[in-house]
């Protein structure tokens, strides 16, 4: 993930000043352990302020909304208890070259300020501070003891103290080449580390990007540079500090990240904002994506297998069963033929009353016919009793494992993060399972926004241009096949293979050619565990033949009246499809 480096700072803080200031705070709310956002309203617009203190990506820019749960941190509520009904007057850093900036708050544009709020980006030890206005420390995003720190301890009730100044050089663009270079250069290494090592402000992020526009290769030593490396780099160096100074950015995308100096852009970004507030969500999306997706995977492997060997279990009790009528007849054969046993006969060999074939009749030789005879009853009265026992037992076992490989189909659908779409669908399936008792609620910090079920399906079209829906997860599958289904559309499923439901919208009187039918049934089949075959067959009915058994789990219906169509899954597999919206 791309840092939050000084250049970054200045000109999110630069565009702040030009568009949010003055701004009255009228809601302060924490979204997560290392994130508040702070409710900013101008004579123009109205917006929130992120400011984050996470150790990798510790960063303020306007960002979005939060979600409509309650917040239950106190930090943010201490906060809007100072703050709420005040205004943010100004906004600059502690000091130069410091990734440190001091928010000010006041009664109205032109007053004191009577509150700071000290947002200090600095990586690990990122941290934000609310002091009054004589600097006396209220409350703290993550108190450091003096245990743990006794260089900068950081308490309430303790004054406020700057972090320790920074050693390296000042850029200046005053400094000619010559002076530049040969500081770069006292110590011979790689390029990118000298330029590290021997400035403040600079980050890696920055030099990489200099040095791409430059041509020069990072890990070229300083020793190997030629004259003309040298005159290219400094001329961006000093573009650099240019731009710092007259405050004029150009932010846009690259191939690495972003960037607001407008080197190696790919696409340009008209708000420094809504690109950072973009990248910053989509990585961290992205990483909670990844996270989530393995714990649901790996959760769920764990609970087929445990199900599996029980279903194991049952179905070798229940064929164990099944010489329950085989112990009966050979007690019924024993009784018959009393007066052909003798005294310590181990076994006996009887002909069938039906077939007259010689039966084989294990024997225990301390017992007489009648009690052997019993003996063998009683075993028949035993695994008939078993039988009756495991039946459900195995019916149950068998549908929890059919609901969850449909869960587990689900999840092998949403393979990487494209969108706040994909997270969304994983965050439902999370819910789902803790809804049906699979999960325990604490097992997992981050809770979805909402349990209303939502409508991010997959979208596509026919060849004729027909709508087709398909779920991401039962909680959608069920939502596409019993509420938004109407008596026109048809319902597509993989035949007695998990996989998703799957919707061809059609107005009264529309009519899908055979092109029509076999492309959703491609891809169906596409998006059921069937996906790596070369054909799975495929169901399809009116919606009002599709049912939902009493007592179901998500995702399940039962369907009749259904015809079948041979679905061809691959020939989707390498196509981009653009239903991904």
């Amino acid at each position: 993930m791309q840092t939050f480096d000084f250049t970054t700072l200045t000109a999110v803080c630069s565009d702040i000043r030009a568009h949010w200031l003055p701004a009255r705070v009228e809601q302060v709310y924490q979204r997560n352990s290392y994130t508040i956002v702070i409710a900013l309203r101008t004579l123009k617009q109205r917006g929130w302020l992120e400011i984050s203190w996470h150790p990798q990506a510790a960063r303020l820019h306007i960002g979005e909304p939060p979600p409509r749960i309650p917040d239950t941190f106190t930090f943010s509520q201490q906060l809007l208890h100072q703050l709420g009904g005040l205004a943010l007057v100004a906004l600059g850093t502690i000091a130069p070259w410091e990734r440190a900036v001091d928010l000010q708050f006041a009664r109205r544009p032109g007053e004191s300020a009577l509150y700071h709020l000290y947002v200090e980006i600095m990586g690990k030890y990122s941290n934000v501070i609310l002091t009054d206005a004589n600097n006396s420390i209220i409350t703290v995003a993550h108190q450091v003891k003096q245990q743990q720190s006794s260089v900068r301890p950081i308490l309430t009730g303790q004054p406020y103290e700057t972090p320790p100044s920074l050693t390296a050089a000042v850029p200046s663009l005053n400094e000619s080449q010559e002076r530049w270079q040969e500081r770069v250069s006292l110590v011979p290494g790689a390029i990118k580390r000298q330029l590290l090592k021997t400035h403040r402000g600079v980050s890696p992020s920055l030099i990489q990007s200099m040095l791409l526009v430059s041509d020069i290769d990072p890990e070229s030593s300083t020793d190997t540079l030629k004259v003309d490396d040298w005159q290219r780099l400094f001329q961006h160096w000093q573009e650099w500090l240019q731009k710092l100074q007259s405050e004029k950015f150009e932010p846009g995308w690259t191939q690495q990240g972003y960037t607001v100096l407008g080197w190696g852009i790919d696409k340009s970004a008209k708000d420094i904002q809504e690109l950072l507030n973009r990248y910053y969500t989509d990585q961290f999306n992205q990483q909670i994506f990844s996270q989530l997706r393995h714990q649901l995977s790996q959760k769920l492997n764990n609970l087929l297998e445990k199900l599996r060997v029980k279903a194991a279990t049952f179905e070798q009790r229940l064929q164990q069963s099944e010489k329950a009528d085989e112990y009966r007849q050979k007690a019924d054969l024993l009784m018959a033929y009393l007066h052909e046993w003798q005294v310590g006969m181990t076994e006996i060999i009887i002909p069938d009353f039906e077939t007259s074939e010689p039966v084989k009749i294990a024997l225990q030789p301390d017992k007489n016919a009648v009690q052997n005879a019993q003996n063998l009853y009683k075993q028949h009265q035993k695994l008939k009793r078993a039988r009756i026992a495991v039946e459900p037992l195995l019916t149950e076992v068998n549908s929890e494992i059919e609901y969850l490989e449909q869960v587990e189909a689900a999840i092998s659908q949403i393979e990487n993060y494209n969108t706040a779409d994909d997270l969304q669908a994983l965050e439902e399936i999370r819910e789902e399972l803790i809804g049906q008792g699979y999960l325990e609620d604490s097992e997992y910090r981050r809770r979805s926004p909402s349990d209303a079920a939502s409508t991010n399906f997959y979208h596509d079209r026919t060849p004729s241009g027909f709508e087709v829906l398909i779920g991401r997860n039962n909680r959608q599958n069920d939502q596409l096949t019993f509420r938004v289904a109407n008596d026109y559309d048809l319902w597509f499923h993989a035949q007695e293979i998990p996989g998703s439901h799957v919707l061809l919208r059609l107005e009264p009187g529309a009519v899908p050619e055979e092109a029509d039918l076999q492309y959703v049934a491609n891809l169906t089949a596409y998006y059921s565990r069937g996906r790596q075959s070369d054909q799975v067959p495929v169901v399809y009915t009116q919606p009002k033949y599709v049912y939902k058994p009493k007592g179901a789990k998500p995702g399940i219906a039962v369907y009749k009246q259904e015809r079948i169509i041979w679905g061809q899954p691959q020939l989707l597999v390498d196509i981009a499809l653009e239903y991904r919206q």
